[in-house]
């Protein structure tokens, strides 16, 4: 397929990528980790939003310099396509020829518009699995509305179960959820979708609305209502069936720290589910007699007292190191671990040795650290094979290898802004 050692159960496989943002690239971002060759379809007319927001490396901004796109778009190519052009279009098509996917998550009508629908595309590759990750579907009053993660976060709900119980109005969750969330939905719809190919040898359509999948993550609120008719209260990092459940105040720091990080700012989640956890946790605590306190000797007792309870265990974690407690704790075979900032993740020695994280050379901002691929497998081994494309960074390899157009035939595509 390439010249690439290119590995994964995927390899193979080709996706045209017609992509932006986050919901869409996440999505073919799992697919490039799993050995496909993902060529994105980008224009400097409308350029991806992606890159052209920070981080930037070493803060000079710049299309090929944005670390946010560069994370989502490893393992991709990248061509110059003005698809608004006929010429453009056809060359789309003739990519889709060769392509086993195709993905996109534009408004509902976009692609159809520019003459590249399933039903276009799939006239050029009778088998082509494509993909739709629009906001709301491609059906509905609501269809054809643009959307981005922010708001997909208050639309389906999830802004309703955000916030502390003392609160009087809906949080955020403090990402755009609905993004990632489709972009793993996706991939996986186009996975059984594969399957499936590989059984009849037909193709189909995948029709996802990103606002559905990230309902899908909060059944069990949209069943209390249907069944009981109950909104669930906000409850902060508090469990329904676990207590003391939450992030507890810890020590201050000492000595040096990173730039916007302060001394105070440091803590330990802590999850007891059990009366036993919790009788290990007081012993951990050198507060034995706790645990025999009326108000906390059983699981409904400290749920009916947690604000005392809290109070009780912040007391202690207030006084340590956020390490110590978590050490102590897992010790005495309670859940406990720090919340960690970035720069402690891109130095933690587990996820370095697991090789969680790769560094490969950019063209343009040379190695820089990513997170890499959160799987294992052991007979068809994955890898992230080459760092984010700079914008057109394929078109020689796309329009001259793969469609077999002479360097007089690109540059003439280049001189009518066909390509870039």
């Amino acid at each position: 397929m390439t010249a690439e050692n290119r590995e994964g159960p995927l390899n193979g496989i080709r996706v045209t990528d017609f992509t932006w943002v986050w919901a869409g690239p996440f999505c073919t971002l799992q697919l490039a980790h799993m050995g496909a060759e993902v060529i994105r379809i980008e224009t400097t007319k409308r350029i991806d939003v992606l890159r052209m927001l920070p981080p930037w490396a070493e803060g000079q901004p710049g299309p090929n310099r944005a670390g946010y796109f560069n994370q989502y778009n490893q393992g991709k190519r990248s061509i110059q396509l003005d698809l608004t052009q006929p010429e453009g279009a056809e060359l789309a098509k003739r990519i889709v020829a060769m392509s086993d996917i195709a993905v996109e998550n534009f408004a509902a009508g976009v692609l159809e518009r520019l003459g590249l629908g399933y039903e276009a595309l799939r006239q050029v590759k009778p088998d082509i699995i494509m993909i739709s990750l629009s906001g709301y579907g491609q059906t509905g009053p609501e269809s054809t509305y643009v959307s981005y993660g922010p708001a997909q976060v208050p639309l389906a709900g999830l802004s309703t179960l955000t916030g502390y119980t003392d609160m009087d109005r809906p949080g955020h969750v403090g990402m755009s959820y609905g993004d990632p969330n489709a972009g793993l939905h996706g991939a996986f719809a186009v996975l059984a979708a594969l399957w499936h190919r590989e059984r009849t040898g037909r193709g189909q359509y995948i029709d996802m609305s990103q606002w559905e999948s990230t309902m899908a993550v909060i059944g069990d609120a949209i069943l209390g209502q249907s069944m009981n008719g109950e909104q669930p209260p906000l409850v902060g990092n508090r469990d329904p069936l676990m207590a003391p459940h939450g992030v507890f105040r810890c020590g201050p720091a000492t000595g040096d720290l990173p730039p916007g990080v302060l001394p105070e700012d440091r803590w330990v989640s802590i999850a007891c589910g059990s009366d036993d956890e919790w009788r290990r946790l007081c012993e951990a605590m050198g507060r034995p007699e706790v645990a025999d306190d009326a108000r906390f000797r059983t699981m409904a007792g400290r749920k009916a007292n947690e604000d005392d309870l809290e109070g009780i265990v912040e007391e202690w974690t207030s006084q340590h190191d956020p390490f110590e407690v978590s050490e102590k704790l897992q010790q005495a075979r309670v859940a406990a671990f720090p919340p960690l900032a970035n720069f402690q993740l891109g130095e933690d020695p587990n996820l370095n040795a697991g090789g969680f994280f790769v560094e490969k050379e950019h063209p343009e901002v040379g190695i820089r650290k990513h997170a890499g691929i959160p799987w294992r497998m052991s007979e068809t081994p994955c890898q992230v094979w080459r760092a984010a494309p700079t914008l057109g960074q394929d078109n020689d390899y796309v329009f001259g290898e793969l469609l077999g157009r002479s360097a007089e035939e690109i540059g003439a595509l280049k001189q009518r802004q066909v390509i870039f």
